[in-house]
């Protein structure tokens, strides 16, 4: 399978998390995969909590230049999708019909409206698929990169 996934706030915070050697190691192998074939996409949401986790939740939080510096790297290497209106009504929809967080049906709905078909994430139950959108764990033993890009 191959296509474009959004990838989770979580997935970028554990690149700069030294506390979590294991996850930090994997989120980076996997963020590289997707920067080189182009397919990774990020939102305005995620770049948010992003910049809020590393400068305040990390046990040694960035500076918030640190953070900016880091959201610059972002933002010239990855698609950013915009929260846009529709989203927002979307994703009130997620948690009415499908009983999702807010925040996390934010995601699903930035994902399903822009014909996203991954999302990438350990918040999900690994390889649910809801209104066509697949939430893959990078940190499952399942994960398979190379048949996520393509390669």
């Amino acid at each position: 399978m191959t296509g474009r996934a959004l990838f989770d706030s979580n997935i970028l915070v554990y690149t700069l998390d030294a506390g979590a050697a294991v996850k930090q190691t994997r989120s980076a192998e996997v963020l590289d995969g997707f920067v080189h074939t182009g397919r990774g996409v990020l939102s305005t949401q995620v770049l948010g909590e992003f910049f809020r986790v590393v400068t305040q939740k990390l046990t040694n939080p960035l500076t918030p230049v640190e953070a900016y510096i880091e959201m610059e790297r972002l933002v010239a290497a990855w698609l950013v999708l915009p929260v846009t209106a529709v989203v927002v009504v979307e994703a009130a929809r997620g948690v009415r019909d499908h009983g999702l967080s807010y925040w996390d049906s934010q995601l699903w709905a930035t994902a399903r409206l822009n014909q996203v078909e991954t999302i990438v994430t350990e918040d999900f139950q690994d390889g649910r698929v809801l209104e066509g959108v697949r939430f893959v764990n990078p940190y499952s033993p399942s994960f398979d990169l190379a048949a996520l890009i393509g390669e």
